[in-house]
């Protein structure tokens, strides 16, 4: 095998769907096939079970995939240590962003740290904050950027932190928010326990919930044109004070936030691309971004 052969096998592996691991490694359909079954002929084993939603992996397809990804890792590893002899700042940096960050603060981020570093390639990868936390875990990013407080033993240095709270396009009384229209979004589970445990301490009814999108971005379009309220980070409605925002309070009393972190394992920083980028970070108001 190859490296096209691990990336092509890795990916199917991860994707479990021939026609999405094509789209990823920008190949077409068939020639992703005819690459596998040039695989398989030459071990002469079958690889895959195509079914109905995908592709399972036979115990050979299993091993081999498994070898595919040690191989990758292996291949970045000498890489980024070839990369790190360098007498500049050069390589691929791998970062795992939530996704609130990804479209509101990387963009500005890695312009501004590549005209400072334009040898610099970026991988970036984003989701839910407990996706890259999961990421992070498995050495397959050089850094996360998370919202919320996940279990750390390494690195890890807070950006911001910023209230929850209700946010509302029009005025409202904390006595009647359980007969207003709410609108719910899907987000990782340490911010949806941080909403139910803040209701349920202060309304013994349910909420009125009768929109539910999938991005706290789309609800907040639905705030703005005044389809119901939603709780929810402060600094996703800030640029719009036309909306009536209340800060959320604990039962003693203190504002309850929400702290997005930068995390990484230490033995990166050996890496100068990963010590170049904590460093830059570590220079910018990243909230006021």
């Amino acid at each position: 095998m190859n490296f096209q052969d691990w990336e092509m096998l890795s990916t199917l592996h991860t994707t479990k769907n021939i026609t999405h691991a094509a789209q990823s490694l920008f190949l077409s359909q068939p020639t992703l096939t005819s690459r596998l079954k040039k695989l398989e002929d030459h071990y002469g084993v079958q690889l895959i079970i195509r079914k109905r939603r995908g592709v399972m992996f036979t115990p050979e397809g299993l091993k081999l995939a498994e070898h595919a990804k040690y191989m990758l890792q292996e291949q970045r590893q000498i890489e980024e240590k070839l990369n790190n002899m360098k007498d500049h700042v050069a390589g691929t940096l791998r970062v795992g962003v939530s996704n609130f960050f990804a479209l509101n603060k990387m963009p500005k981020l890695l312009h501004l740290f590549k005209q400072k570093h334009p040898d610099v390639e970026c991988q970036v990868v984003t989701g839910w904050s407990s996706e890259m936390h999961r990421l992070l875990l498995n050495h397959d990013v050089h850094i996360g950027f998370i919202k919320g407080d996940y279990p750390w033993q390494e690195k890890k240095e807070v950006l911001y932190e910023e209230d929850i709270c209700i946010a509302a396009p029009w005025p409202f009384t904390w006595k009647e928010l359980p007969t207003l229209p709410r609108i719910d979004y899907y987000t990782d589970g340490n911010m949806r326990n941080t909403i139910d445990r803040w209701w349920f301490n202060n309304y013994k009814e349910n909420p009125y919930v009768n929109i539910q999108v999938n991005q706290v971005e789309t609800c907040k379009e639905m705030i703005i044109n005044k389809l119901g309220y939603a709780i929810l980070a402060n600094l996703v409605v800030h640029p719009y004070p036309e909306l009536t925002v209340k800060t959320l309070h604990s039962p003693s009393g203190e504002p309850i936030t929400r702290k997005t972190w930068m995390y990484y394992h230490a033995e990166s920083l050996q890496l100068n691309i990963v010590q170049a980028f904590v460093s830059f970070i570590r220079t910018l108001d990243v909230k006021a971004l």
